[in-house]
């Protein structure tokens, strides 16, 4: 009981990021009466889309997702001063792993090659590679090992973040909605603004005691 209520907020995005892939399992048939095989199930969407195609189209709507969802952790601290490091690193393990999903999902359908045909494939291709190391180290014992060095490492994800807007600029207009919440986060970041939102918390948290 007591590992629960000092994690709960990491037990809560593991779940969270989770349930999706109750509905990815359903458009998998895996067979293991000769070995291990695995096939993607006949009409388990409607019509206009593949199986495969709805996969890494739903893999990667939940990466953009968690992705902004991580990049919202800062401006929340910012605002109302609460702050969990390991629920961030929760959300940034559910980004990597949906991500690299999503690549998989990706190959599957269209094969490694076309990865470097397009711009946008080229820019969520290095994004995923990015994720990887900081999926590796997204734990407390990296943390210890790496000290100053693990940050440093963790910044790349700013980087991993831009060439996912731009992948997902390319392919759809949903896009915007992502780079305006992102877009607000970082505008919450610059001093000047950071500085008002910490003296309003201050001067509120005085006035109510």
């Amino acid at each position: 009981m007591k590992i629960i209520k000092k994690n709960y907020g990491w037990i809560i995005v593991t779940i969270l990021s989770s349930l999706p892939l109750l509905v990815v399992f359903k458009m998998i048939n895996i067979d293991f009466s000769n070995g291990v095989s695995m096939s993607f199930a006949e009409n388990a969407v409607g019509e206009g889309r593949t199986t495969i195609e709805m996969l890494y189209h739903v893999t990667g709507e939940f990466a953009i997702r968690w992705m902004t969802a991580v990049l919202t952790c800062t401006p929340f601290f910012i605002i109302f001063g609460v702050s969990n490091l390991f629920v961030r690193q929760a959300m940034g393990i559910a980004t990597a792993v949906w991500s690299i999903l999503h690549f998989i999902f990706f190959i599957a359908a269209e094969g490694f090659l076309e990865t470097f045909t397009q711009t946008n494939y080229v820019a969520g291709f290095i994004a995923v590679l990015i994720l990887i190391p900081l999926l590796l180290t997204s734990n407390r014992k990296a943390m210890k090992k790496l000290k100053a060095r693990w940050k440093k490492l963790q910044s790349f994800a700013y980087v991993a973040v831009l060439l996912s807007l731009i992948h997902v600029a390319i392919l759809d207009k949903t896009w915007i909605i992502y780079a305006v919440i992102i877009g607000l986060g970082f505008i919450i970041r610059i001093p000047v603004v950071k500085n008002k939102f910490v003296i309003f918390r201050k001067n509120k948290k005085i006035a109510n005691s």
